[in-house]
């Protein structure tokens, strides 16, 4: 796969059979993103009552040239009393993993997320055992934080994550 640029779009009418793909079939969406079946009807629903953007969160498709490579998504965490940061989350097409493209979208949605919001944190997590998803997220100058110890429940098991955040001076 050719490694230029990749860019972020909004979701297009035209990309929900990709998500549908990305959320809801345990071949496309990977070992490590597989959390079971939801709803079918569900992103078709939230395109058409919000084009999948509001102000507390969003998704994006990440693209290389023209060619959808997977989302990238966000919401809003309490930190505090009275402030917040942004989650994100991402989920490629098979593929379009192992080229770096991963680094780069993510790299683009916390510049994203930093130039159209006054939040100073952008973090994101993977489980312990995802190796690919770690060296993505320090490519995309993500810093590693810590353990987050039973933080999801996936194929049966409690899974440890490892927390990676990166602060508006970090860019």
């Amino acid at each position: 796969m050719d490694e230029g640029a990749v860019t972020l779009r909004p979701v297009r009418e035209s990309d929900l059979g990709l998500l549908e793909a990305l959320t809801n079939d345990p071949e496309t969406v990977g070992e490590h993103q597989w959390f079971g079946w939801h709803d079918p009807g569900y992103l078709q629903r939230l395109w058409r009552e919000n084009g999948m953007l509001t102000t507390d969160n969003g998704m994006l498709v990440p693209v290389l040239g023209e060619r959808p490579l997977g989302l990238v998504s966000w919401h809003r965490t309490r930190t505090g009393p009275h402030t917040y940061c942004w989650n994100i989350g991402m989920v490629l097409l098979p593929e379009a993993r192992g080229h770096g493209l991963g680094a780069q979208a993510q790299r683009q949605l916390a510049r994203y997320l930093f130039a159209h919001t006054q939040f100073n944190r952008v973090e994101a997590s993977t489980e312990v055992g995802n190796r690919a998803g770690q060296r993505s997220l320090e490519k995309a100058g993500f810093s590693r934080e810590g353990v987050l110890r039973g933080f999801d429940f996936r194929d049966g098991e409690w899974r440890d994550h490892i927390l990676y955040a990166m602060v508006r001076s970090d860019l």
